[in-house]
């Protein structure tokens, strides 16, 4: 990319040109040092009516600007959608040809339609690793013209736009340790080997899976007391595994769908230890069990066997469920898993006892 002086000049870009819905864009490469200059935010203080572009969410830049540093060599960001408020001027390499040089005027305003978060968080990386700035981004412009036509760009983009769901996003998520202990467990070990919806991060009624690796995953990270991103050594991945193992050993209903006796399905129908609930309470129940009882926690955990996990008992009625329904909500998780806490003879914390007033 070159540039001059406002008078008369322009940027340059190499860029290859394509024609949608009767209108022309252009698909260019940009260096990351360059994008906060030419790429202009709008951020005043103007009503949502009057906009092009929705206002920054400022809690969303530090984590991008981390990835960004954290990943200098394998990072991926998606292409910048803007609009150009002037004429443009395409410089075809040969006739006829749709490959050139997109000039635009430097005194031209180019707004952000799609990207303004990766703007302004390549805009923060870049001052705390400036040889991030040599990178390129893919740009794609469109000749603005006029506010409406921007503003109904950005709806455009953003309609179908669907976040993966938390099932997908562990499964493909290479760097988060919590994902990769997920697919580990989900893939390795019992109670969840054969039996996990790897995809999605619900289970349909006909489904022959029994657990999500989203609820695998936020189990795991509460029986090991882990936060978003923190990672796990090798120890903490053995308690996890031998967790896991030792629930499902007192646990005869999961074991009958194992041995094919008992079908995914009818089991969900009729057990709270079926679904998210269930397993995130006993993620949780092991975090307190390893504390108190590091010594004797495989032992009382025998007790599981003798808890009715059936939807009709009214404790989990009381618990676990709002409107008749499985309730993923924390209050439903915390309680269920005060149920399994004193049916294994554990201490509450003063906190969970507040709590248990709710189902006094």
């Amino acid at each position: 990319m070159s540039s001059t002086d406002t008078s008369g000049y322009c940027y340059s870009f190499p860029a290859v040109r394509g024609m949608q819905a009767g209108h022309c864009f252009y698909i260019a490469t940009c260096p990351l040092r360059i994008i906060p200059r030419i790429f202009i935010y709008d951020e005043e203080e103007v009503p949502p009516e009057l906009r092009a572009q929705r206002t920054l969410n400022k809690s969303r830049i530090p984590e991008m600007v981390k990835y960004l540093l954290d990943n200098p060599h394998d990072y991926v960001f998606s292409a910048l959608t803007a609009s150009v408020g002037s004429d443009v001027n395409f410089e075809e390499f040969e006739s006829g040809s749709n490959m050139g040089t997109l000039k635009v005027p430097m005194d031209a305003q180019i707004l952000i339609n799609d990207g303004q978060h990766r703007r302004k968080a390549i805009e923060e990386a870049v001052k705390e690793r400036p040889e991030l700035g040599h990178d390129n981004l893919p740009v794609l412009f469109f000749v603005d013209e006029g506010l409406k036509r921007s503003q109904q760009m950005f709806a455009d983009l953003n309609k179908y736009a669907v976040k993966p769901s938390p099932s997908l996003a562990t499964l493909y998520d290479l760097r988060d340790p919590a994902s990769n202990l997920a697919r580990y467990l989900a893939t390795e070990i019992e109670p969840f080997k054969g039996l996990t919806e790897m995809e999605k991060s619900s289970i349909s009624v006909v489904s022959n899976k029994l657990f999500t690796l989203s609820s695998i995953k936020q189990a795991t990270r509460a029986l090991l007391s882990k936060g978003a991103k923190e990672g796990f050594d090798e120890s903490e991945k053995e308690t996890a595994t031998l967790y896991w193992q030792v629930v499902y050993a007192n646990m005869p209903d999961w074991q009958q769908v194992h041995k094919k006796e008992v079908s995914p399905t009818q089991l969900r129908q009729e057990y709270v230890h079926a679904h998210g609930v269930g397993l995130h309470a006993l993620g949780i129940l092991g975090k307190d069990l390893l504390c108190e009882s590091p010594d004797q926690w495989q032992q009382k955990l025998t007790k599981l066997r003798t808890i009715d996990w059936r939807k009709a008992n009214p404790e989990w009625i009381k618990r676990s469920m709002q409107h008749g329904k499985l309730s993923k909500s924390n209050t439903s998780i915390q309680l269920t898993c005060n149920a399994l806490k004193l049916a294994l003879g554990l201490k509450l914390t003063p906190e969970e006892k507040a709590l248990e007033e709710q189902v006094a």
